[in-house]
């Protein structure tokens, strides 16, 4: 029995495995190979020579992509006070206190991302085992958790995507859909290249990034030339 189907077997011969692929070129290719019949996220994985067990080598953060990422997320702030109104005229889905807490606890989670200002974390930490492990607690690392209201729901609403290793030292994140042009897919990865570079912790010696790749839903994985 193979392992994939007929048509990942197909795609995966238009891909050299032995080369890495320029970013342009590894947009163009995740479109031609890409079979699903929806318009499916492209994500990227650097796989960084880290070690997420040391404080100091965590990469974590978000940034706003220069085409966003294709999704429209439903915002949820928690808050309470005139930033209620602020959170409502800068676009959030939905906005509340502490009586949408209680519907969290009662297993409702209508909605991708949760900002809060400062004043609601006591609250919030409350849920912390509920929301942790879906990656929904707010941290003001990723602008989640600020008195800006405002500009974090527009953010989010343009495309904000956060990014941070896993226990592995891998970052996976969604930068885009195959009905982006490939320069749109090229572009934005560019932007998560860069910030992640920047990001290269002190204690890291040699190699930073091992391997980076380009996939999509349902389709084989494309090895990137990055070089570092």
């Amino acid at each position: 029995m193979p392992k994939h189907g007929k048509k990942y077997q197909e795609a995966a011969k238009l891909i050299d495995k032995t080369k890495a692929y320029p970013i342009l070129e590894a947009a163009e290719l995740i479109k031609k190979v890409t079979y699903a019949k929806f318009d499916a996220s492209v994500e990227t994985c650097f796989k960084l020579n880290v070690d997420p067990r040391h404080a100091d080598e965590q990469i974590r953060g978000a940034m706003v992509l220069p085409h966003g990422t294709g999704k429209s997320q439903k915002v949820l702030v928690i808050t309470q006070g005139p930033k209620e109104q602020e959170a409502k005229d800068a676009g959030a889905d939905i906005v509340g206190g502490k009586e949408i807490l209680d519907q969290i606890k009662g297993g409702w989670f209508d909605f991708d991302v949760i900002v809060a200002t400062p004043d609601m974390m006591g609250e919030l930490g409350k849920l912390g085992k509920l929301l942790g492990p879906k990656g929904l607690m707010p941290n003001p690392k990723t602008g989640t958790v600020t008195m800006d209201i405002a500009k974090a729901v527009d953010e989010i609403k343009k495309g904000k995507v956060t990014y941070r290793t896993d226990k592995e030292g891998n970052i996976n994140c969604a930068i885009g859909k195959v009905s982006f042009t490939a320069e749109q897919i090229a572009e934005n990865w560019q932007a998560l290249y860069d910030v992640i570079l920047k990001a290269r912790p002190a204690a890291v010696k040699g190699t930073y990034m091992k391997n980076v790749v380009l996939s999509s839903s349902m389709a084989p994985s494309i090895k990137i030339d990055h070089a570092l």
